[in-house]
């Protein structure tokens, strides 16, 4: 039996007729997106209301703790997860858009260049955007700088958050209108790690144990928080309030 067969399980795939399968993204980067989005959300559903403010907060510096992870992770971690895929991706946007002005027609374009670029901006925009905002709501929180009745920090912090959503938006409609185009799901390397196709496995190593260590450093910061307050992140009669769609004002 040839070696590299053996170790390619695209390869097995294909030698038993089956769709080959090729893992593209590993557990730590799967478990940051999903965190990271979760705390997004979370984080802006909780954002009016003085009752969810802990939460909003927790959920505010849990997002700059996974962002200060996925750079050391791509700062030393394997080479697939590594920024400098991202930053090779959006050197080449001034290549590309000079191939727009010399193309002789529009098929002559390199659309799925300019795809793959959008969604690298959409990433590295999403990565940048919580600098701001985090600092915004740590300062906002504390009163830094504030005087009485001046509430532009929170005014600011609001914004970045708006800003965010609508690259989050984006985001989701780029990878909706690229799954119709390419006639796949472009989400699924994000669930399963992995991507029907054939080529090569750039992912060797799932790296488990880390996604695990990400996932329970998140639920440790969480209970330490929720310990720290002393209503706690979630107070009591909060999600009847919700249910029946009342509402604190700030």
């Amino acid at each position: 039996m040839n070696v590299s067969t053996s170790l390619n399980p695209g390869a097995r795939a294909a030698q038993a007729g089956a769709t080959p399968v090729r893992r593209i993204t590993d557990a730590p980067t799967r478990m940051f997106h999903w965190l990271f989005a979760l705390s997004f959300l979370g984080a802006y559903l909780t954002a009016d209301g003085e009752r969810w403010r802990m939460l909003h907060v927790t959920l505010g510096y849990t997002m700059a703790g996974l962002l200060a992870f996925r750079v050391l992770y791509g700062l030393f971690g394997p080479r697939q997860a590594g920024l400098g895929l991202l930053w090779r991706k959006l050197t080449g946007v001034p290549a590309w858009l000079r191939s727009l002005r010399g193309a002789a027609s529009l098929s002559a374009i390199n659309w799925r260049q300019g795809q793959n670029l959008l969604m690298a901006l959409a990433v590295v925009a999403l990565m940048v955007l919580v600098l701001p905002l985090t600092l915004t709501g740590d300062a906002s929180f504390n009163e830094w700088g504030v005087f009485p009745g001046e509430d532009w920090l929170g005014e600011l912090h609001e914004f970045f958050g708006e800003a965010m959503l609508v690259v989050v938006l984006a985001h989701l409609a780029l990878i909706a209108v690229l799954s119709l185009l390419r006639r796949k799901n472009m989400a699924s390397p994000m669930l399963t790690g992995r991507l029907e196709g054939p080529g090569p496995n750039p992912v060797p190593h799932n790296r488990v144990w880390l996604a695990a260590l990400l996932l329970l450093a998140v639920l440790a910061y969480g209970a330490w928080e929720w310990q720290q307050s002393p209503q706690g992140l979630i107070p009591a009669g909060a999600w009847g309030a919700v249910v029946h769609g009342d509402r604190d004002d700030d």
